[in-house]
């Protein structure tokens, strides 16, 4: 009977993966330079790390995350140091303001290929667990905060999200404004990019070096 997964495990065999797969010499991804294909590649490899041991339910692309579940609800990243960054759906302007909705779990390694035995090493040079409170647009939910602080009105704050290009309506920015004023927003540490899809990067969660609520720095090393 396999036990049933639970964020502390989760960060715990996450961290065990990184440990393990940064000494893995790896045949597959010798000369891969797709980010995409390496950061599949990866995931795939930690799914199934945690379905060989735990009880747990795996997402598929239409229900959006990886980890579903109700006590789970994180979404697992990979991408490089290079440039630590990876695309999310985007549902609604108030992602960038309250955060995605779920949690996040970021693998950010560092490859190398070795010509001598053909093989590519992915050194772990960071890896974060991110709560979904923490996944909001840092710059954005700062200024918020520091806006309700100082007394600002609706307009002030529809103004605001308006100069900063939020993808909302009048009505939704409205809305967004009330929200903030009564429930202002964490703050938040990843750079959100409109698009599309949502533009997520890293740098600011591979950098941090103090202590934050909901966010546990497993993997942080300097890069080789």
């Amino acid at each position: 009977m396999k036990e049933k997964l639970t964020i502390k495990k989760l960060i715990e065999e996450a961290h065990t993966f990184c440990v393990a797969e940064s000494k893995h010499k790896n045949k597959e991804l010798y000369g891969v330079t797709d980010g995409k294909a390496v950061g599949t590649h990866i995931e795939h490899k930690f799914k199934k790390h945690l379905d060989d041991k735990y009880n747990l339910t795996i997402g598929s692309s239409a229900s959006g995350i990886d980890l579903p579940s109700d006590d789970i609800q994180t979404d697992i990243k990979v991408t490089s140091i290079k440039q630590p960054q990876s695309s999310c759906p985007f549902k609604d302007a108030k992602q960038k303001i309250f955060g995605l909705g779920y949690n996040l779990l970021v693998f950010v390694y560092d490859k190398t290929d070795d010509p001598k035995t053909k093989t590519a090493n992915l050194n772990f040079v960071s890896c974060s667990f991110v709560a979904k409170e923490r996944t909001a647009d840092y710059t954005t939910t700062f200024r918020l905060r520091e806006m309700v602080k100082d007394k600002a009105n609706e307009a002030d704050i529809i103004a605001y999200l308006q100069d900063k290009n939020i993808p909302a309506d009048e009505i939704t920015l409205s809305q967004l404004a009330k929200q903030i004023l009564t429930s202002p927003p964490e703050q938040g540490y990843l750079t959100i990019s409109n698009a599309l899809q949502w533009r997520l990067q890293y740098q600011r969660i591979v950098d941090l070096s103090e202590n934050v609520k909901g966010i546990t720095k497993i993997v942080h090393k300097k890069k080789n």
